[in-house]
């Protein structure tokens, strides 16, 4: 199965005119170094010897440069000739190309290493997604993992077939399913008026939120939020529905990758849920820095 990735080419797609009139996607950190043959097989290695330069070139904290690092070891080592790319056009599609060659440094470029790219007619209309795929497509990070996914294959294929079904049969409540399935986007909406926002604020890097779908080495953090005193980061995992003890080892794995980038910061960690059960309760009483928290689903009608 093809493999696919998300890459913007500049902000409001910038430079997308000449990414498609010269056949290439780019990133642009770490402009005055050409990367050829410095890109390791694993992006650990890479991240230790390329965070702290880009933290110190772009003036920005070590968990911004690390985001920035690990998406240009995705852009420049990760995605393969033959590896499909969507990239966003500013108008609410995004056009496809289908990478067909290894990394390349373009000295003085605005985004000098890029990969060439043949581009495909077909582009593609955000309507045209389910919801599902259109939260990691919306995230602002420049590079993008979206892995094997079957819908991308069947609309780049022209399958007519709806892309997400819901009925009585299969969900207990349906009305609880589609509500529960929008919960890190309505948190992340209405962040002001939850109880975290007291102390803390999504994370943000030159005024934008990137702390959605904050990607790390075992997949990404749903929220990922700091102190307003600086001192703290927060890792947020929302489930759906009854949480097990099993997220207790997920949340951890991302509060140490955290923890790992900055080490002067204290990592707390919140997992969201509906219910839980005596196991899980057993594993978090044994992690201080770590809560839990129950939401749940009202939807009323009243006659106006």
């Amino acid at each position: 199965m093809v493999r696919y990735f998300r890459v913007s080419v500049g902000k409001n797609a910038q430079f997308l005119a000449e990414a498609l009139a010269g056949g290439w996607i780019g990133t642009g950190w770490l402009p005055s170094h050409d990367l050829t043959g410095k890109f390791p097989d694993n992006w650990r290695d890479f991240n230790a010897k390329w965070v702290s330069v880009i933290a110190d070139e772009d003036n920005t904290n070590r968990v911004a440069a690390g985001l920035a690092a690990g998406m240009t070891y995705t852009a420049g080592k990760t995605i393969a000739s033959g590896d499909v790319v969507l990239v966003p056009t500013g108008q609410g599609s995004y056009r496809v190309g289908k990478v067909t060659g290894d990394y390349l440094y373009v000295k003085g470029a605005a985004l000098p290493h890029r990969r060439p790219v043949s581009w495909l007619e077909r582009e593609i209309a955000r309507d045209e997604l389910s919801d599902d795929l259109k939260r990691p497509l919306r995230s602002v990070g420049t590079v993008v993992t979206l892995g094997e996914v079957a819908e991308l294959d069947e609309v780049l294929g022209g399958s007519n077939r709806p892309l997400v079904q819901v009925s009585d049969d299969s969900v207990e409540n349906p009305l609880s399913f589609v509500l529960e399935r929008h919960l890190e986007d309505f948190m992340v909406a209405n962040w002001e008026h939850t109880e975290l926002a007291k102390n803390y604020e999504i994370f943000t890097q030159d005024g934008e939120q990137i702390g959605q779908q904050y990607p790390t080495d075992t997949g990404p953090i749903d929220i990922l939020a700091t102190s307003k005193d600086g001192k703290e980061f927060l890792v947020i995992e929302l489930k759906r529905g009854r949480v097990s003890d099993q997220v207790v080892g997920q949340i951890l794995r991302y509060m140490g990758f955290i923890n790992e980038l900055d080490p002067s910061k204290t990592v707390r960690g919140i997992i969201i849920g509906t219910d839980d059960d005596q196991r899980f309760r057993r594993a978090i009483s044994m992690v201080p820095n770590l809560e839990f928290y129950k939401y749940e689903v009202n939807f009323k009608l009243k006659k106006a």
